[in-house]
């Protein structure tokens, strides 16, 4: 399938998505959140898949919502209307990607503000070169979040710091906010690709249906009390006890070699 906003490269085991607006920084358009849905929704059941990643052609990763299109949608009768329905839209994109069922990499190669950090708080792992910088920005124009990032990013980085982020509007560099906890790796500007297929290849080696339940445990396990997770953790377990992958992996161990996973 061809694209107009996105690029989208299919392999067996990865999914990668590059935003391609860099003309406009890829800003997120309507049509770009159509077509990344479009995606999704054709990967979410693959059994295969052990990683989702997410990076941007040109200088930025994602400087947010097209400003340029947020101000049309701001004039006529039904412009209030109009623009929540937007924000929804957006709201319900990112959810997406936080539940896609597979672990999701940011590959942050420039730029990540408002929506764009918003984009990168929906992922699970976070990559980005020495000279990112990511931030809220939304105060700088006036605007407040509406993708998500004053609900995601104080679970990240504890709410002190995320009140910093967005009453200042500041843009923070890729190190700065890894010793803060919302990014994981930062590599070499011209080694992001290949810090990006590392990690990847990493991922390629664990059992599918495994990285999917542990999404699970962590992710659903944070919304519960400790006990209610543990619980939960065991449920988990138990359904995973019965898969195949499970049991490729411990006859790869006791036969010394590595795992064949399948997914299931």
């Amino acid at each position: 399938m061809t694209f107009e906003t996105i690029e989208v490269v299919d392999q067996k085991h990865h999914l990668a998505i590059t935003l391609n607006r860099p003309d406009a920084l890829n800003s997120i358009s309507p049509q770009m959140m159509t077509e990344i849905d479009t995606v999704l929704a054709g990967a979410e059941n693959r059994r295969e898949l052990c990683a989702l990643s997410i990076s941007g052609n040109g200088r930025a990763f994602c400087a947010g919502v097209d400003l340029k299109g947020a101000q049309k949608r701001m004039q006529g009768e039904d412009a209030a209307l109009v623009n929540s329905q937007f924000l929804d839209n957006l709201r319900q994109l990112l959810l997406r990607i936080e539940k896609f069922p597979t672990p999701v990499i940011a590959a942050v190669n420039g730029l990540a503000l408002a929506g764009g950090l918003e984009l990168v708080l929906a992922c699970d792992l976070v990559i980005a070169c020495e000279s990112a910088k990511l931030g809220d920005a939304h105060a700088n124009y006036g605007l407040v979040p509406g993708g998500g990032s004053s609900v995601r990013l104080p679970r990240k980085i504890g709410p002190t710091r995320a009140k910093q982020l967005i009453y200042t509007g500041e843009f923070l560099p890729a190190r700065q906010l890894m010793d803060w906890g919302l990014v994981n790796h930062v590599v070499p500007d011209n080694d992001l690709q290949t810090g990006l297929a590392d990690l990847v290849d990493t991922l390629g080696k664990r059992s599918p249906i495994g990285l999917k339940r542990m999404k699970r445990m962590v992710d659903d396990g944070m919304e519960q009390s400790p006990e209610a997770a543990l619980r939960y953790e065991l449920a988990l377990n138990a359904q995973h006890a019965l898969s195949n992958d499970r049991t490729e992996g411990l006859a790869a161990f006791n036969e010394k070699r590595a795992p064949n996973f399948k997914g299931n």
